[in-house]
């Protein structure tokens, strides 16, 4: 099985910059299916972890994300002494440290680790930070072969794909697309049927991991009081990557610190309820250390690379908050854009949706991606779904602003808002702008009778200019042959005020 390596060529992950999502979006809009797929997938979901959390907090659960936000933002405000804490902690346990200042610098730590130790095969979890880093395909290019073991992640792999969805990364695709995956890639009978489907995968998964010698894995959460990270996962296939190996390698973001052990409780309560609608994930596992004399299992290595890769740039107070997020996906869930842009292929990055958007231009630049900010309505379904609280569409508005400022935007763009902001200080010129633009849009309209409106209306099938988006989906109304003013000079009205 083969893999591509995604920093070398452009992909879902690693667009030309400065991104567009135009193209994309436009794709993913006239793709009916995938419409289908997302807003079933998201839909259900969401509305699982509506009935979930009502159902476990009641009226609470406000006050129980609050609490969430405020061990988290706590940790983050004292990140220095909790990283310090943690790293003492679990050093004393017997893992080895490594500290990453980008992606290129956390893949080779990984790489020196595995040739250090001779490993020729690893499996892989389920873990966002390494996709972010682009890890896979640098293993694979540095001759070591590479296997994702979570399901959804397996199947990507084959396609060659990248996920789509911070939980659910095959969300873009069928049982169909699978079917033709296992039968190019693996030699397997095509059969549509999910179990048939299952055993295939976990056939091939089990023989890969007797014979690795590397596991690697992201982690959930970390525990300063013990220098234990925490995994939660829902398929067998965690458990088997962290203990079967000789080797195990964790990456982990900065800022997955919690204080204590006491403080995790809180944390699994709301991670799978809001991600799923579970109550809880199948397994969690926290692992402290290599194989002690008296265990059975567990890596004879254990190492943790702690991975920033732009996160203390977003540390500044203004954008703490954003580094709250427990990558649970409940905002995507939520977000109509989300769901009307098929998925996170739009956005051109590892984290899509409203946290996406945001960390996104925080972490590689707003200049590279000066669309995301605003592929958003600002509606607040982010906001009320995240379990931590984050306020995502404050950040986005900074986005904006910062933009603004920093004269981000095209050049049409600002001078066509700088038109129109002088347009709107002189009456006279508002209303000659708006009397000649009223006037070009009823000449390219179309007329249609309505029998019981006295006003002909016209719509534009094409329109032109920033109009062309609009009428690539729906026709544009024009505006009335009389206008509010005319309708107001007209019926006297002004002159009896």
């Amino acid at each position: 099985m083969s893999t591509s390596n995604v920093d070398a060529v452009e992909g879902p992950l690693n667009p030309q910059l400065p991104f567009s999502m135009q193209g994309r979006v436009q794709h993913a809009i006239e793709d009916v299916q995938l419409q289908q797929f997302v807003e079933n997938a998201t839909s259900v979901k969401d509305r699982a972890r509506i009935e979930s959390c009502r159902e476990a907090f009641g009226e609470r659960y406000d006050a129980m994300r609050r609490h969430a936000g405020l061990i988290k933002q706590h940790t983050l405000d004292h990140l220095d002494v909790y990283l310090e804490q943690f790293i003492d902690e679990a050093t004393q346990a017997g893992t080895n440290i490594h500290f990453a200042t980008d992606d290129k610098e956390a893949r080779a730590i990984g790489i020196s680790i595995a040739q250090a130790n001779h490993c020729q095969l690893c499996v892989k979890s389920k873990s966002m930070v390494t996709e972010e880093i682009h890890l896979v395909g640098a293993m694979e290019a540095a001759g070591i072969e590479t296997i994702e073991t979570d399901l959804g992640e397996f199947i990507i792999q084959l396609d060659q794909d990248a996920p789509a969805h911070i939980v659910m990364p095959m969300i873009h695709k069928d049982r169909s697309s699978v079917a033709r995956a296992f039968e190019r890639e693996l030699g397997a009978q095509y059969t549509e049927d999910p179990q048939q489907l299952t055993r295939i995968a976990r056939q091939y998964l089990r023989q890969k991991f007797k014979q690795a010698d590397l596991g690697i894995s992201g982690a959930n959460f970390m525990i300063a009081q013990t220098g234990a990270i925490v995994l939660c996962t829902n398929e067998g296939n965690g458990g088997l990557t962290v203990s079967l190996p000789r080797v195990h390698i964790a990456y982990v973001g900065i800022e997955k610190l919690i204080p204590r052990t006491d403080h995790l409780p809180v944390f699994l309560k709301l991670l799978a309820r809001s991600a799923t609608g579970q109550s809880l994930t199948v397994y969690t596992t926290i692992l402290a250390g290599p194989r002690r004399e008296f265990e059975h299992d567990g890596p004879e290595q254990m190492h943790i690379i702690l991975v920033d890769n732009g996160r203390t740039k977003i540390l500044r107070s203004q954008t703490r908050p954003m580094l709250r997020c427990i990558r649970c996906g409940a905002c995507l869930n939520a977000c109509p854009v989300y769901r009307k842009v098929g998925g996170g292929h739009a956005y051109g990055a590892v984290y899509s949706g409203p946290i996406g958007a945001v960390i996104t231009p925080l972490m590689k630049g707003l200049h590279n991606y000066p669309d995301l900010p605003h592929a958003s309505s600002l509606c607040g379904a982010c906001h009320e779904a995240c379990p931590v609280d984050i306020d995502i569409p404050q950040q986005l508005i900074m986005l904006r602003r910062e933009m603004v400022e920093n004269r981000a935007g095209s050049m049409s763009e600002r001078w066509g808002i700088r038109l129109w902001s002088a347009t709107l200080k002189w009456p006279f010129l508002y209303r000659f702008t708006t009397h000649v633009i009223g006037s070009i849009l009823r000449y390219l309209g179309r007329p249609t009778h309505n029998g019981d409106c006295a006003d002909h209306r016209r719509w534009i099938k094409r329109a032109p200019g920033p109009l062309r988006a609009w009428t690539a989906d729906r026709d544009f109304p024009t505006p009335a042959s009389t206008s509010f003013r005319g309708w107001w000079r007209a019926s006297g009205r002004e002159r009896s005020r």
